[in-house]
């Protein structure tokens, strides 16, 4: 049997340097939600996933983690591309996975399906990154909460209209509940499950 050699391209060039410096990103977002951080350039994941979230993948997943892509994504070589240049499982079972990531267009599923950890241990619940259009042009959203000095207003294009009810709902779960990454392009914004997320429309 031949092996896709594609798999083992698109990772990144310098993999120490390039995720300490997503990772320094990733968390300074999540830190601060709504704060619109870049990725840095690097990694080349295959399609359909785009680069920004594929180095999201790089950074985060790993051979402790078990990660769910969407169909699209699960029946491309994703699934080989992650598991040659992380160690990550992918798995089927949503309520299974650590990461989860939606390609931009796909359906969206409630996340309440993922895993929403437990009282005891909130960690072990499922970090959802979701590919939108951009973060500018969408419905208007206020945020409030840790991490947020008075309020922060985005306005991300792509987000199913299901979208606010969904995250109001996975905010009435705290302490459980998931952390939402949104990617556009280099961009990065983090929702973690502490945000208070409100219609920012007058």
């Amino acid at each position: 049997m031949m092996t896709d050699t594609q798999i083992f391209s698109g990772g990144f060039p310098d993999p120490v340097f390039a995720a300490q410096a997503v990772f320094r990103v990733v968390m300074d977002c999540m830190a601060r939600p709504g704060t619109i951080g870049r990725i840095p350039a690097g990694a080349r994941p295959l399609q359909p996933l785009e680069a920004a979230a594929g180095a999201v993948a790089l950074t985060l997943c790993d051979h402790d983690t078990s990660v769910w892509l969407t169909p699209q994504l699960a029946k491309s070589k994703l699934p080989g591309w992650l598991s040659f240049h992380t160690g990550a499982t992918v798995t089927g079972e949503k309520q299974d996975a650590s990461f989860a990531f939606i390609e931009k267009g796909a359906v969206m599923p409630g996340f309440g399906v993922f895993s929403q950890g437990t009282q005891e241990y909130p960690d072990r619940s499922t970090t959802i990154v979701i590919e939108i259009d951009s973060f500018e042009g969408g419905r208007p959203l206020v945020l409030t909460g840790p991490g947020i000095r008075d309020e922060v207003r985005i306005a991300p294009k792509g987000l199913p209209e299901t979208f606010l009810s969904l995250a109001q709902a996975n905010r009435a779960l705290f302490p459980r509940g998931v952390d939402l990454i949104l990617v556009a392009g280099d961009d990065v914004a983090c929702l973690p499950r502490t945000t208070i997320i409100r219609n920012g429309e007058a």
